[in-house]
């Protein structure tokens, strides 16, 4: 399976850099780990968000099709985990799109926004408005931490400075859904559902996981963590590798405390592929001698993931990763230190200051950081599993560039029963062109909710 030559072109027409600033401050990213092991598990989240979560409506648009109602609500996470937040993405906004005359029901959808989805009128114009008049469905946009009117006045566009900013962004967006669903729920709306794309996608995911009902779930464009984005997608190539080198680098703290708190031990995790190298025979100090990016791309699609029928047991995926041939290892092994693709240009980075085995060692070290901290608060593995993961369908280009699957656990692995749906094309034109796919998924997804549970 090969590559969009879109998405890769597209993303080459994008100057902006992201985590601009690096990590984030160390104490930041050791508050939110720490959160992230209260809302990974269901049972200690339900009741962080009460019921009567106050929720206000501050406007009401009157349209031809639809009634706008513009609202917010201060979020969740700052009673938690205060100052975490900017100052500008304490207040939560949102639009509810509301038709005036229901077909069946009253159901809603809540629509989370995708990298550089600012305000609310992208996903409005392709989304809401149209499933107005096909189904009489209505939606809630919410606004994500650091976009719209909730981005810090420093920030350009949508590149977040610190790499700890996307942790923070996730953990908001978990609470205020809960706020929003209850909201929902009190106002006498049903069913209640969650959808997003791309980054939408995955933080719909993820808020979905600690929702103590059954609830339909419609990720599209987005798959199980965001390590693989960041490290070895496109995206990849926007990254300020540099500055985050130079941190991790100048900080031991990197090292010494947080890697300590890093959890997630999956047959993809960063840990398999530091044990890999530490035991593996012989050297891979020379990875630009390797070419299995191929081999990458062809062992671990999707498809043959499903085929095998990956065990779910920690023992039965080591047995499995232990099992397999030499070159599967080294896939292994690339993918947890992210070596492959755009970064093995960075191994011969020129003008540096230290030698370049120094160099190469602090490159793979830093890269193998970010794929434990991303894994740590974004891996779906590490959240608990939805109620009902029939109610699930998961909507993926084939050709996804900036959503690699290579390397990385199956959704179906860890939500045993949710569907997924595979277009082709890439990332862009998935989203350019295939919005009524998405809208369709979604629709489906609420008839097989309500096949199941009418009674509700």
């Amino acid at each position: 399976m090969g590559l969009s030559r879109l998405d890769v072109l597209y993303r080459r027409l994008l100057l902006t850099k992201l985590f601009i600033q690096g990590w984030g401050k160390p104490e930041d990213l050791k508050r939110i780990f720490e959160f992230r092991k209260i809302i990974g598990n269901r049972e200690r989240c339900k009741d962080l968000v009460q019921r009567d979560y106050p929720v206000f409506i501050d406007k009401v648009e009157d349209q031809t099709d639809c009634k706008i109602h513009n609202g917010h609500f201060i979020s969740p996470l700052e009673h938690f985990v205060p100052g975490i937040l900017p100052a500008e993405s304490v207040k939560a906004r949102f639009q509810f799109i509301v038709p005036k005359k229901w077909k069946r029901h009253r159901p809603v959808c809540i629509h989370l926004a995708g990298t550089g989805d600012h305000f609310f009128w992208r996903r409005r114009t392709l989304m809401a408005r149209p499933m107005i008049k096909e189904s009489g469905m209505a939606s809630l946009l919410l606004e994500n931490p650091y976009y719209g009117y909730r981005k810090p006045k420093d920030q350009l566009r949508s590149s977040l400075k610190n790499v700890s900013d996307l942790f923070v962004m996730g953990g908001a967006l978990i609470l205020e859904s809960a706020a929003l669903l209850h909201w929902l729920e009190r106002e006498g709306f049903w069913p209640l559902g969650m959808t997003g794309i791309s980054m939408g996608g995955h933080m719909a995911s993820l808020a979905v996981t600690n929702w103590p009902k059954p609830i339909p779930l419609i990720p599209c464009l987005s798959w199980t963590t965001a390590s693989s984005v960041f490290t070895t997608g496109v995206l990849s190539g926007a990254v300020n590798w540099r500055e985050l080198e130079k941190q991790y680098a100048a900080h031991t703290v990197y090292e010494e405390e947080i890697i300590s708190m890093l959890e997630y031990c999956g047959t993809d995790s960063f840990r398999m592929g530091q044990e890999f190298v530490k035991n593996a025979p012989g050297s891979f100090d020379s990875l630009s001698d390797l070419d299995l990016t191929h081999d990458l791309l062809d062992i671990h699609s999707p498809e043959r993931d499903h085929q095998m029928g990956l065990c779910s047991s920690r023992a039965s995926d080591s047995a499995l990763l232990m099992g397999r041939r030499e070159r599967d290892g080294l896939d292994q092994m690339l993918s947890a230190v992210s070596s492959s693709g755009p970064h093995l240009d960075m191994l011969h980075a020129k003008n540096i200051t230290w030698g370049p085995g120094q160099r190469q060692s602090l490159q793979r070290e830093s890269l193998c950081f970010m794929k434990g901290v991303m894994d740590e608060c974004t891996h779906i593995a590490n959240f608990s599993v939805p109620l009902d993961p029939s109610l699930i369908i998961i909507v993926q280009a084939k050709e996804d560039a900036y959503v690699p699957r290579t390397g990385v656990r199956s959704l179906q692995e860890i939500w045993p029963g949710c569907e997924v749906r595979y277009l082709k094309g890439g990332h862009i034109s998935a989203y350019l062109f295939k919005q009524r796919l998405f809208r369709q998924a979604i629709y489906d997804a609420y008839d097989r909710f309500l096949q199941k549970y009418s009674s509700l």
